[in-house]
């Protein structure tokens, strides 16, 4: 599976730990971290999961692949600016979402758009995320999720 990993590009160290925490469980859990690809909670979580052999995969909104952070192993460059938040979204089967501001709100609405069940670590409270209160309730929510919609 892959899981959308959003939040803050720039974070506190308690947010990275939690990024990065949630980036190795989902590695172990053998599923793929896609992010936009740049600081913050996008590298943390990518760290989190090259740090356990996981794959992971940024969507940035430049055209440099360059630019991506030095975990992402797939940088898709794509020109669109923050409208690559929706390219974030619908190229995961869930969401996990620490922290952020409206850059994020907007991936929480694409996320909801596109039908992807979305956990919250201290994030938006808004209809259709499910507030959960650490890294391994978050994996284990998405993957509830997913598996209960392929079902």
């Amino acid at each position: 599976m892959r899981v959308s990993v959003i939040g803050g590009g720039t974070v506190t160290e308690a947010e990275a730990d939690t990024a990065e925490e949630v980036g190795r469980l989902l590695a172990d859990g053998g599923h793929t971290v896609v992010c936009g690809g740049l600081g913050g909670v996008m590298e943390a979580a990518c760290r989190g999961a090259s740090e356990a052999d996981g794959r992971t995969i940024g969507i940035l909104p430049g055209e440099d692949r360059a630019a991506a952070n030095p975990y992402v192993d797939t940088a898709i460059a794509t020109g669109l600016g923050h409208a690559r938040n929706a390219l974030v979204v619908v190229n995961g089967d869930a969401v996990i979402a620490i922290d952020g501001g409206v850059g994020t709100l907007s991936e929480v609405g694409f996320a909801g758009v596109f039908d992807r069940p979305i956990a919250g670590l201290g994030t938006h409270d808004v209809p259709g995320v499910e507030a959960v209160s650490s890294a391994a309730d978050a994996v284990a929510y998405v993957e509830s999720a997913v598996r209960s919609r392929d079902d």
